[in-house]
């Protein structure tokens, strides 16, 4: 993946995907500029779908629309229609533990545009330093 570029938009930081590692790095990336400039443009652009280049069962694509409509949610903005698109959201649950305890929590905790979409992650999963 490049590094070179600054990527404006979550659409053009999914782009160049190509490993999980990838697509941690650039929505961390996106999450910074972001947390800056927080813009509905940035988000309006539907990023492409990752589930056959990554092989995990949409789990990027979820986690995408997951963000950008907690991001919309947190700043008031219009959601994207992409967000709601049915390839956004996994077919079975995903946590972001193992523990069974811990999984108790993160059904809780979890912040609801990641629960609509079967994920199930921390009350703080976008938050950056």
């Amino acid at each position: 993946m490049s590094t070179n570029r600054i990527y404006k938009t979550l659409d053009e930081s999914l782009r160049h995907v190509k490993t999980q590692d990838d697509f941690d790095y650039a929505l961390a990336n996106f999450l910074d500029r972001f947390k800056k400039t927080p813009e509905l443009k940035m988000l309006s652009e539907e990023p492409q779908v990752l589930r056959s280049t990554l092989d995990d069962d949409g789990l990027a694509d979820s986690f995408a629309a997951a963000a950008a409509a907690h991001l919309c949610q947190l700043h008031d903005l219009p959601f994207p229609n992409w967000v709601n698109q049915p390839s956004r959201r996994m077919k079975n649950p995903w946590f972001a533990a193992k523990s069974h305890n811990l999984r108790m929590v993160l059904l809780q905790e979890s912040p609801a545009a990641f629960r609509i979409r079967n994920l199930f992650v921390s009350a703080n999963a976008l938050h950056r330093a």
